[in-house]
């Protein structure tokens, strides 16, 4: 039997070759992005050096926040993904396979994790002629933890589509909790400037500590509290998500 390793290589080696077969959806999946850098940072131009923005160009605040929404989009479809392979019977062979079922499971995470990587250094690129400018090893570490968001947010939405089996179920949970994660976590605005309430709120939710530390590493303030909390909230996420997710494989995939 192959080793774990070669196993994990093979079957994510599967999932890039089925996403390089259909390069439309990557194009789709990186002009939300760049849409939202066309034509929402330019409105936040007469904010610059008021609340929540501090002296500098307010893509040092905008860009963070727009890594982790992409961050965050790029694992959330891939229970649609995982509901096909259940009707049309690809889970059912790879049952009879002596493939560790968190090798089956880390395939498409990882997957998720570079349809992620590559689109958000792109972005970074084209924002630094515009006025970004991150710190390059805050930027290198903001990108590791985003990462880690990516593969936690896979692994749930994986896993949720091995329980739902049907596609109408999976939309209902994933949009139902999509926008008010996004819109507490201040990946658009600082919520520095929202009411009291919002920012109590706002500390119940994981993406918020992803995006407060992305924009400390950006900046460069890599040993603070935000980034600190960032890392151990996501951390402890991505171990209890993978580890519930794999035993959602294990029953299913038995």
């Amino acid at each position: 039997m192959t080793s774990f390793p070669v196993q994990v290589r093979l079957l994510f080696s599967r999932k890039l070759l089925e996403t390089l077969r259909a390069p439309a959806w990557v194009l789709v999946g990186l002009s939300t992005p760049l849409l939202y850098l066309a034509l929402f940072a330019p409105l936040l131009d007469p904010l610059a050096g008021g609340p929540g923005f501090p002296q500098g160009d307010v893509l040092d605040v905008f860009v963070p926040g727009l890594l982790v929404l992409m961050a965050f989009g790029a694992g959330m479809g891939a229970g649609w993904i995982v509901i096909e392979e259940l009707t049309t019977g690809v889970l059912e062979r790879l049952r009879v396979t002596p493939a560790s079922r968190l090798a089956l499971l880390l395939g498409p995470v990882l997957r998720d994790v570079v349809v992620f990587a590559i689109p958000a250094l792109l972005v970074v690129a084209i924002a630094l002629p515009f006025g970004y400018r991150p710190a390059p090893g805050g930027i290198a570490v903001a990108l590791v933890l985003l990462a880690l968001l990516t593969a936690v947010v896979s692994a749930w939405s994986n896993a949720l589509g091995v329980l739902m089996k049907e596609t109408g179920s999976l939309a209902a949970i994933v949009t139902g909790l999509q926008l008010p994660l996004t819109l507490l976590s201040g990946v658009l605005l600082p919520l520095s400037i929202a009411p009291g309430w919002m920012r109590v709120l706002a500390h119940v939710n994981p993406l918020y500590y992803a995006v407060e530390a992305a924009r400390d590493l950006s900046s460069g303030s890599i040993l603070t509290a935000d980034v600190g909390l960032g890392f151990l909230v996501v951390g402890a996420l991505a171990v209890a998500t993978l580890g519930w997710a794999t035993r959602v494989y294990r029953v299913a995939v038995a």
